[in-house]
């Protein structure tokens, strides 16, 4: 038996799964993102059954009119290039006035995620007709890979009692089968994006993806997709002016509100990011959605800027170890808890005063995430590296999901304690909780997990 037998028997019936998703779609830049990272692949059915193939994915609209510029669409063997537009419903076309707006009369593609009842027509000022893709319920709920609850309660569930009776060698195949899933879904994700952009801009953004972990993943995410890493790379020395611009960071008047001894850097910020703003710069209806308060100082989005800034500079060297064929984790490890910059490796914000102490640029624990999230699986896929040698990468400590499955699993952290020690553990508790407790509504009577175990060998 394996892991994905195991769920087989507890996903919802595919119409009621669907209609749930469909009912609470993501936020509109949101569904961009994931468009334009390539998660829902590039070959589709427009709604009038013509193959659509997406040759290039375009570029972001920093400005007013369609989402992505310079698309080129493959529509039943006839290449069509312009722009391309996302909208949640069919009706939005109209509801928005695209019809009657000129900026999108160079329009190739409409993309979808809800249909409509009544039949709507998508059509430019010049009444030409804009083909439509509708993206379906199940291919946005694997993009997301989202369960329909955030959290759930910490308390012992029925499963406690059932995996006290497993013999260890089947605990550890259930936690293997569950880790290995896990990765595989991981590597899927990546190469979609790779397939969409080549293998370093899905380095890029899975990187920034990771530093914006507890609040701003989406966020560096979008920073990433709109400034492309080879544009950032013909351009080294303006870079990091231009990730902070980019970012809605850098205004005239910053170096004023800063200690005098950070007022050099940021002069030298924004002298570099007036030249280039015309290019990068973004209305405030398309801006970045930062999450500034509530983070710890170290986890503020500026640090996680400096950060991706710092690997930017030292790229060719970063790519090599992250992309190396076999994998290594200890050298990959060891470069980024090694990272430094004479700005940001004393200070948690742009204003903020010089720090006594060293900060970690990219320390152990975000360096275990973008392993665990993006590197190993894609490693593992390629047998790059084996599973084997990922079971034996220690884990420092759990975050609170892992604590919260730990203790629904196994009744307490004590307990759980020889399942926390490992990388790959802490992976399987997270599809474990993902793929049972988010998705149970019962608190736990009615979840099929605890009678499941009975079948495990």
């Amino acid at each position: 038996m394996t892991y994905l037998f195991l769920m087989e028997t507890i996903w919802h019936p595919p119409l009621a799964f669907e209609e749930r998703v469909l009912a609470a779609l993501p936020a509109e830049l949101e569904l961009q993102a994931l468009w334009f990272g390539g998660a829902f692949g590039r070959d589709f059915r427009s709604t009038d059954g013509r193959a659509v193939r997406i040759v290039q994915f375009g570029e972001w609209n920093r400005g007013a009119g369609p989402d992505f510029f310079q698309a080129a669409v493959e529509i039943d063997g006839m290449v069509k290039t312009g722009a391309l537009e996302i909208d949640p419903d069919a009706a939005a076309w109209e509801a928005h006035g695209h019809a009657a707006n000129p900026a999108f009369s160079n329009v190739v593609l409409h993309v979808i995620f809800q249909d409509e009842a009544r039949k709507t027509f998508t059509r430019t000022c010049e009444h030409r007709d804009v083909p439509q893709v509708l993206i379906s319920g199940h291919q946005l709920a694997d993009a997301l890979n989202r369960p329909p609850r955030e959290v759930a309660i910490a308390h012992p569930g029925r499963c406690v009692h059932p995996l006290k009776q497993l013999p260890a060698s089947a605990l550890t195949n259930l936690f293997d089968e569950a880790a290995r899933f896990r990765a595989s879904a991981k590597a899927r994700r990546w190469l979609r994006s790779a397939d969409a952009h080549g293998r370093d801009a899905a380095l890029f953004q899975s990187t920034a993806e990771t530093l914006g972990y507890g609040g701003n993943a989406l966020a560096l995410r979008l920073l990433a997709q709109r400034l492309p890493l080879a544009v950032l790379k013909n351009d080294p020395a303006a870079a990091e002016a231009i990730l902070f611009g980019a970012a809605g960071f850098l205004a005239p008047n910053l170096h004023e509100q800063a200690p005098p001894d950070t007022r050099e850097y940021l002069r030298g910020l924004w002298e570099t990011w007036w030249k280039h703003r015309t290019h990068f710069e973004v209305t405030p209806q398309r801006a970045i959605p930062w999450h500034l308060h509530g983070q710890r100082p170290a986890n503020h989005p500026h640090r996680r800027i400096g950060a991706l800034a710092a690997l930017l500079a030292e790229w060719p060297a970063y790519r090599r170890l992250a992309l190396a064929r076999p994998f290594k984790v200890k050298p990959l490890l060891d470069f980024l808890q090694s990272l430094e910059h004479p700005f940001w490796s004393h200070r948690h914000t742009l204003t903020s005063a010089h720090t006594a102490h060293k900060l970690a640029l990219f320390g152990r624990s975000q360096g275990l995430e973008l392993l665990a999230n993006h590197l190993i699986p894609l490693a593992l896929h390629e047998d790059a590296i084996s599973f084997k040698d990922y079971h034996k990468l220690r884990h420092s400590a759990p975050n609170e999901k892992v604590r919260r499955c730990a203790i629904r699993l196994f009744g307490s952290i004590a307990l759980a304690q020889p399942w926390l020690r490992r990388v790959s553990h802490h992976q399987a508790l997270l599809q474990i909780y993902h793929d049972f407790c988010l998705e149970d509504f019962s608190d736990c009577h009615q979840c099929p997990f605890p009678e499941q175990l009975t079948q495990w060998k």
